[in-house]
């Protein structure tokens, strides 16, 4: 548990130097007389995107970071009893990585006003993503094909309960993403998409990272590293 609890604080780190570097965290209703600017982030009002989303992403943070205690406390009793993972997660989380490279991609395309590249990385981030998504419908076929459904076993059902959340999060991701593909060709304000289109690198970046430990965790290899973290920091 201490490489889950690792990360977890590690992000929650961020959000909060984020929110403080915004000026977010000023209890600027205490303060008397008009506020004539901000005293953080050089005296401009924070993103108000930007701020949502990173809030959006602990509160996100918060249910899988319950889902995996949840998981850890369960697996330590009689009736748990691992499936065979499919094999098709090992595809699923290079395709997820390749959708995470295509949004860094298309980020970094934003700064540099290349906007056809821009373009065709959120294209491919967005294929990528379905891609990962299609995926993970088939690996519930080989469950339950092989005859693992979700009542049978707790083991089988956080199989479902935690790839399940993961799924839901990357569709509402989608739908974002989708549109801004549709400002991108209406050859939207410069301005304005490339702010869209870093928030959406972040989001993707965000669910890779926690795709990547759910991976770990239903392989078994959390547990393994959480005992290396233990003798190392013992």
């Amino acid at each position: 548990m201490s490489v889950m609890g690792l990360f977890f604080i590690c992000v929650f780190s961020v959000a909060l130097i984020y929110l403080w570097r915004e000026g977010v965290l000023e209890a600027s209703w205490l303060q008397e007389g008009e506020i004539a600017a901000y005293r953080a982030n050089g005296g401009r009002p924070p993103n108000a995107a930007k701020t949502g989303l990173i809030v959006f992403l602990a509160v996100a943070l918060c249910l899988f970071s319950l889902l995996c205690a949840a998981f850890f406390m369960r697996m330590g009793s009689y009736d748990w009893l691992s499936p065979p993972l499919p094999g098709i997660l090992w595809f699923n989380t290079a395709a997820l990585t390749v959708a995470s490279g295509a949004l860094h991609v298309a980020s970094a395309a934003r700064k540099t006003a290349a906007r056809e590249r821009m373009r065709y990385a959120l294209s491919a981030g967005a294929v990528a993503s379905l891609v990962f998504l299609f995926g993970q419908l088939w690996a519930w076929r080989d469950m339950i094909a092989g005859g693992f459904y979700a009542s049978q076993n707790p083991a089988n059902a956080f199989f479902f309960l935690l790839t399940g959340a993961h799924a839901l999060h990357l569709l509402g991701g989608l739908a974002v993403l989708f549109w801004t593909i549709a400002q991108a060709s209406r050859k939207e304000a410069e301005n304005a998409l490339a702010g869209t289109v870093e928030l959406c690198a972040i989001y993707w970046h965000f669910l890779l990272a926690v795709w990547l430990l759910l991976f770990a965790l239903l392989v078994g290899w959390a547990d393994t590293l959480g005992v290396v973290c233990r003798r190392l920091l013992s």
